[in-house]
Parts: structure tokens; sequence; C-alpha cells
């Protein structure tokens, strides 16, 4: 009943002084508005970039040459990847799934009147849309024997369709690429921008034999990468360190010699990145928190002068038997139901904020699309830590009208 009486008086002297009580709450909803937004944009910022490694493929592992230092001091990439060293991988390593050598390329495409430079001119082997996950929209993936006959065969992305054939159909249509006929034999899915902004549909995907032989001239026995999959993501570790082991094997590497080629698990670098966005998120929620802080100092500076203010009325309520606790509580309820008002309106602005701040990003942006996410576990306890703030900030000030002198406070004026 006292409880309920308290309350009800506390209430009522906030509501006599709206204006104050407004502007003593705006610390705080600006700073869980603060705590919402940044939170809520960070955790958009490192589902951007878990969701990019995902996109490079299934459970992806990529080898790369080594390099070594010429005598200028500048370093070159070795040569030493083969397409041996690509179809040992699923063969010997039981954790790895299939492996695809890829040799790069640059070269216009021409169709009719069109002509076109894929961002990506490359080729593969007929694994590559199991190591990628990449499938064919229309058409088929060219076949083993495409590879080891060099066929004169390509499959072509989303981009590359709408600016060699418009509206018209690609597949078995014959394109030109530095003069040599190659067949569409099909066209990939959508994948759209990266996340800096490169397209990823903009691509003309060969078999790597034909680029080394028809388009590079080349008669060596090398590829520029290798590109591999794990059966699994729990498998990706063994099947790096197997990868490692055997093709240090291939390559003859002695023990304590420098291997010439470097295995790079895409896992274990998409979990590098979410560490970093992760601790920006912290460190971005720590900053919008001292605004909280910031905010609970408000709130002790008006208690403190609405105690001075009211020390004639606290007289008034201990003579007629209000006791201590009675004052203290009183005061206390005022200070938590301004940071929890505060709180509320600050998620209601920093939920909005967060979801303007990453449609502002897309807008701007160029790369692939921040996800839309709002982080209500940092809402809620944003909101708990501004209750926390206002029974910190407003004890004093009600433990200070509490021990106020009956007689004392009567005299005041």
């Amino acid at each position: 009943m006292l409880g309920s009486v308290t309350t009800r008086i506390a209430l009522r002297a906030l509501a006599k002084n709206k204006m104050r009580a407004g502007l003593t709450v705006l610390g705080v909803v600006i700073g869980i508005a603060a705590v919402t937004a940044l939170v809520s944009v960070g955790m958009s910022a490192s589902a951007l970039v878990q969701g990019e490694f995902q996109n490079l493929g299934t459970n992806v592992i990529v080898v790369l040459p080594g390099n070594e230092q010429s005598s200028g001091g500048v370093r070159r990439q070795i040569q030493s990847l083969t397409p041996g060293d690509a179809n040992s991988l699923p063969k010997e390593c039981s954790s790895v799934l299939a492996a695809t050598p890829v040799v790069f390329a640059a070269a216009p495409a021409v169709f009719g009147n069109s002509n076109w430079t894929a961002r990506e001119t490359f080729g593969v082997d007929e694994n590559f849309p199991l190591v990628r996950n990449w499938q064919t929209r229309l058409g088929s993936f060219f076949t083993n024997r495409d590879v080891i006959s060099a066929a004169k065969v390509c499959v072509i992305g989303q981009t590359v369709v709408k600016n060699l054939f418009q509206t018209s159909n690609p597949i078995g249509q014959i394109i030109r690429v530095r003069n040599i006929p190659f067949e569409v034999v099909g066209v990939l899915e959508t994948k759209g921008a990266n996340m800096v902004g490169e397209d990823q549909d903009d691509v003309l995907i060969m078999p790597y034999t034909t680029v080394r032989k028809r388009l590079q001239g080349s008669n060596f026995d090398t590829v520029n990468i290798i590109l591999a999959s794990a059966r699994s993501s729990d498998a990706m570790k063994s099947a790096e360190v197997e990868m490692h082991n055997l093709l240090l094997d291939r390559h003859k590497i002695a023990l304590g010699q420098s291997p010439d080629f470097e295995v790079a698990n895409t896992t274990e670098i998409a979990n590098v990145f979410g560490i970093i966005t992760g601790t920006l998120t912290l460190m971005l929620g720590a900053i919008a928190g001292i605004s909280l802080i910031v905010g609970g100092v408000g709130i002790m500076n008006i208690m403190l002068v609405s105690v001075t203010e009211r020390t004639r009325e606290i007289g008034i309520r201990m003579a007629v038997g209000a006791r201590p606790v009675d004052i203290l509580l009183q005061f206390l309820v005022e200070s938590v139901v301004l940071s929890m008002i505060g709180g509320l309106i600050g998620i209601l602005i920093g939920v909005g904020g967060s979801v303007g701040l990453t449609m502002l990003i897309n807008a701007i942006s160029s790369g692939r699309p921040w996800p839309i996410i709002v982080s209500f576990p940092a809402a809620i306890g944003a909101l708990l830590f501004s209750a926390m703030v206002g029974i910190g900030f407003g004890f004093y000030p009600a433990w200070r009208a509490s021990r106020l002198d009956p007689i004392d406070a009567l005299r005041y004026e």
C-alpha cells in the first residue's frame, strides 16, 4: 500500500516538471539509441563479412604458389602448382571433397556487334561448381571430356549475358575470344556484387586446358591457384593439414625447407574477420555506453536540485508520518522512472536508427547489400543498464533526502 502511494507521489512530482524531466532523460535516450543502433550496425557488418566468405563456396581452401626473393629484393611468385596437385587432393586426402585448378586469363569476348571484357576470365575443371557451390541456371557446366580435349566451350555469368546477348538465349551461341570461337554451354546462377562492390557475375569460365593451350599458347604444366572443398566445416582443419602434408611430399620439400606453396583456410580468415568486427562492435557499444553514464550524471544532478527545491515538502511528509525509507523510495522511483522512460524512447529511436543507417549504407554503397539486423539483446541490455543507471545515480540524492531532519526541513525557505 505504502509502495503504491510512494509511486503515485513520485509520478505526480515528475508530471509537475515535464520540461525538466524531458531534458533529464535526453542523455539516457541518446545513450540507449546509440548503443542499440551502433551494435546493430556492427552485427550487420559482421554478418556481411561472414556471408562473403560463405559465398566463396562450400568450405573452400585455397592453395597459392609461394614467393621467392629475387636479387633486386623484389618477391615474385613461384609457378609451383600443377593440375596433378589438384587432382591428387580429393584422391589422397580423406577430408577433401573436390578440387579444381585455376588458370587466369584476360581477353575480350565478341558476339555479333557486341563485345565485352569480363572482370574475370579463367579456366577450371569440371569440379568448379561443386567447390564454389555455384550451379548453372541455363545449360550445364562443361565435362571432364571437355577438359581433357581442351574443348572450345565456355560458361558465362549473368553480367556477360546482359552485355553480349541482351535478351536472346545464349546457350549454343558462338562467341569469339581472341578470334577463337567458343560455344556457350552454360549460364551461371546470379551471385551479385561482393563486399567491395565487385560484380561476381561478370565472369567467363573455360576449361583450364583450353585457356592454357589456346589463349596462353603455353606448354607449361602449371596453374595459378588451386581451389579445394572440405567435406564439412568440421573437416576444414584436418583437410588443410592433409593437403599441406601431401603437397610437401609431392613437391619433395625437405624437412626445414620453406614450402613453395601456401594453404589458406578461408574459414580461419572468416573467423579472424569475425573477431575483428565483433571487437569493433563491442568498442562501438562501449563508446556509446559512455553517453549513458553522462545521462546518469545528468539524472543525479537534477535529482539533487529536486531534493533541494522540495526540502520543505520532504519535511511535511515526515511530519505526517513518512519514514526515511519512504522518502528514499520516492526519489529512487523518480530516478528509475526517468531512466526507464529514456530507455524505452531510446530503444525505439535506436531500432529506427539502425534500420535507417543500414539503408543509407546500402544506398551509397555499390557492394553487396548489408543485411538489416536489429540487436534486441543489445537493446534489452541497454534498457536494463539504464535502470541500473537510474538506481545508481539516483541513490545518493534519494539517500540525502531521506536523511534530512524534519524540523530543519520544515524551516527551510
